[in-house]
């Protein structure tokens, strides 16, 4: 027979523990000292178990009813209740940053199997810590809503910066991604973003295309009266096409004096792919006068504050400022377009442009390249 409240409220303890059924399973337990507790008997996967639900009169008897409806459909779904609530409570006691804090860990290890570059794990740490933790971080990874998520990316897209919220997007997933493998949550909360996020604009980096221009930027590289080591930096992305980054953080070891090669290990290369950039002799006398100014480094552009780490990411483009030109001009990314479209329109070999360049698709991307400069000119 279903217990009554009034039935629950005079039940009186006894010399021993006895208990008041309500059916399914659901009981209440009255022990000699007093206390009345909810309890939950089931039979999952073939064994006997029990969950407690409160305590009387803290958890009513409606309440307990409820939370017993709740673990009856966790068993219909062939779930244990007991099971189930020690994941939550795992969950709870797991936040946001902790979480991502460990997943960045497992891309840590991809850095030393060199499947992964140290400045993704950065720029992915950065964007967390900026951008998430201080509002979400503290909290339970499980207890995150999407309506708290998305509050943040609107705020992001709200300032301009279309691209950044939807990065911050792909690595919040990432995270929940990492929360699912380790069984903190049971799915990722981004994936009813779709359509709710305004798509970038994205702007191909400026670029120099006409000759007479290039050749006063060309001089100004060459006159160029900062840091000897960023002039160098200058004039050989000019002369090799490889992207700031891949500049940037060359070694020493990967330079062959002998061949007149410099060969770029796959885990630096956005491809993954190992990269061969033939050195002109422009380009290796240039190495040459370098190499006294690198010291002890095993960086070509060693940072003035350590050897043990390369020159800014913003070194370059600062350089291409003080030579007078705006970064709505020219960034250092841009000597690869101007030399994709010059050298094309020369009558280069396309495909040998586009090996230079490291280019998987290469018709896709000449097509990036080129097209968009040659309707600039005729409009």
């Amino acid at each position: 027979m279903p217990l009554t409240h009034h039935c629950i409220a005079t039940a009186r303890p006894r010399e021993k523990l006895y208990a008041l059924t309500d059916g399914h399973g659901l009981h209440l337990q009255v022990t000699p000292e007093g206390s009345k507790r909810w309890r939950f008997r089931y039979r999952f996967a073939g064994l006997e178990n029990t969950i407690s639900l409160g305590v009387y009169p803290k958890v009513s008897l409606t309440k307990a009813r409820r939370l017993h409806a709740d673990a009856r459909g966790l068993l219909a779904r062939g779930i244990d209740p007991s099971a189930e609530r020690r994941r939550v409570r795992a969950a709870n006691t797991h936040t946001f940053e902790s979480v991502a804090r460990s997943w960045l860990k497992v891309l840590q290890v991809r850095v030393h199997k060199r499947t992964l570059t140290a400045t993704t794990v950065e720029r992915n740490r950065r964007l967390l810590e900026q951008h998430v933790f201080p509002q979400l971080g503290s909290r339970p990874i499980a207890m995150i809503t999407p309506g708290e998520l998305l509050v943040i990316l609107k705020e992001i897209e709200a300032r301009g910066f279309l691209e950044t919220a939807c990065r911050v997007k792909q690595r919040c997933s990432r995270v929940f991604r990492h929360a699912i493998g380790l069984g903190y949550l049971q799915c990722d909360i981004t994936e009813g973003f779709r359509g709710l996020l305004e798509r970038p604009h994205h702007q191909h980096r400026p670029s120099i295309r006409d000759p007479q221009r290039l050749g006063e930027l060309l001089c100004a590289v060459d006159e160029f009266k900062g840091r000897p080591i960023t002039g160098i930096a200058l004039k050989l992305a000019s002369l090799l096409f490889v992207r700031p980054g891949e500049l940037r953080q060359a070694r020493w070891r990967d330079i062959d004096f002998a061949n007149a090669q410099w060969r770029i290990p796959a885990e630096c290369m956005k491809s993954r792919v190992q990269h061969l950039v033939p050195l002109s002799q422009q380009a290796v006398a240039l190495l040459k006068t370098l190499r006294p100014l690198s010291g002890d480094s095993e960086f070509l552009f060693p940072s003035t504050r350590s050897s043990r780490h390369p020159i800014h990411s913003q070194a370059l483009s600062i350089a291409l400022r003080s030579s007078g030109f705006l970064s709505s001009e020219v960034t250092p990314h841009g000597f690869r377009a101007t030399a994709c479209t010059l050298l094309n329109e020369l009558g280069w070999n396309s495909d040998a442009i586009e090996r230079q360049l490291a280019h998987g698709a290469s018709d896709d991307l000449r097509r990036i390249y080129t097209t968009r400069n040659t309707s600039q000119r005729v409009g």
